[in-house]
């Protein structure tokens, strides 16, 4: 989709809601460490969240030192809400999770992990990206005994009897499967009291709009579709879940490099950058420099002015980096950034902002 057709489809879905953009536009700041309930259910979370990829080793190794200390230093800044999956680190990112976590007092944090992808032994493929993956192979599994299978596991490696928010884990090529046997699944666990809210993770908005619309699910994890270089999320999700009552937790709000250091070279949706992408999130870096606000606590902060969006998740692999996301997560940003990113054609003028 070209950058005017995204902007035209999202201004089309944002006038439909003017109301909600109004009341969102009298609120300049954002307390990142807030609670607030995932749709009707009893389920909260702080509005900012601490993706636990990085520290299942993501390109590098982390240690499970590091890992635990990165986690600690998020707790001591505030952050109450951790997202986990088997897939990071084949379960490492789990157990670094369960070690982290396992003193806290359980009813004072929001635990989530997903389902979709069983660990089995095997030898793993030399190109994955995780760099301290053991002899472990990943399979797709979205049947009802693989749901539960896949859920017992995690609290094993989690070390907890239960857990806050269960994802189907992108399920893209297997739609069928996740609505007719896992999405079953995953209601009936919620009823048992097994889980508290029914989720879906995915880095598109189309297939979670069609999930909205079974009337099942509490919140959706979107990751790198509602960010300051792409609001395509706008053209269908975020509206059907402001009218649904559905909440969004969003992911990958730095598109995975690119907004967070916008420099040749870097990525953008886990690939390098192409030159106009870059070159447009230097614009916005020059914009923020004007105000004295860092890129990264715009672009993480820029997903918390739509009222369907609950929490931000930002992958944190060291103190260091779950301190600085709790910092950026808490600059105050005035409200003559936005309407400069507007003025400079970098955001479209109906795109609500917190």
């Amino acid at each position: 989709m070209t950058l005017c057709r995204c902007l035209t489809t999202a201004s089309t879905s944002i006038k439909q809601f003017g109301r909600s953009r109004r009341i969102y536009e009298r609120t300049r700041s954002v307390d990142p460490f807030a609670r607030v309930s995932l749709g009707g259910t009893d389920v909260t979370v702080t509005r900012l969240g601490m993706g636990l990829a990085p520290i299942g080793g993501l390109y590098s190794a982390v240690g499970d030192r590091t890992a635990v200390a990165a986690v600690d230093e998020a707790w001591q800044r505030g952050v109450r809400f951790f997202d986990t999956a088997p897939l990071y680190g084949a379960g490492l990112s789990e157990r670094r999770a369960g070690t982290a976590l396992r003193d806290r007092p359980r009813g004072c944090y929001t635990l989530a992990t997903k389902v979709g992808r069983r660990l089995a032994p095997g030898r793993p493929d030399p190109a994955d990206i995780w760099a301290e993956a053991d002899e472990t192979v990943l399979t797709w599994d979205f049947s009802a005994d693989g749901v539960y299978s896949s859920l017992h596991e995690s609290r094993e490696r989690l070390n907890v009897d239960r857990i806050d928010v269960l994802h189907l884990h992108d399920p893209d090529d297997h739609f069928e499967a996740a609505v007719a046997e896992a999405l079953p699944a995953l209601v009936r666990l919620r009823r048992e009291g097994v889980i508290g809210a029914v989720s879906a993770g995915m880095n598109q908005s189309a297939m979670l709009t069609a999930f909205a619309r079974t009337g099942q699910f509490d919140c959706f994890l979107l990751a790198g579709r509602y960010s300051l270089l792409d609001q395509s999320g706008l053209a269908d999700l975020l509206p059907e879940c402001e009218r649904r009552g559905i909440s969004v937790i969003v992911g990958g709000v730095y598109n995975s490099g690119v907004l967070a250091d916008p420099v040749p070279g870097a990525t953008y949706d886990y690939r390098p950058a192409a030159p106009n992408v870059v070159a447009r999130a230097q614009a916005m870096e020059r914009l923020c420099d004007r105000y004295d606000v860092p890129l990264r606590a715009a672009a993480l902060q820029f997903p918390l002015g739509h009222p369907a969006v609950a929490s931000v998740l930002v992958g944190m692999r060291s103190p260091e980096e779950a301190a600085d996301a709790a910092a950026m997560a808490s600059v105050k940003i005035p409200g003559g950034l936005w309407r400069d990113l507007v003025a400079a054609w970098l955001l479209d003028p109906e795109v609500p902002v917190p």
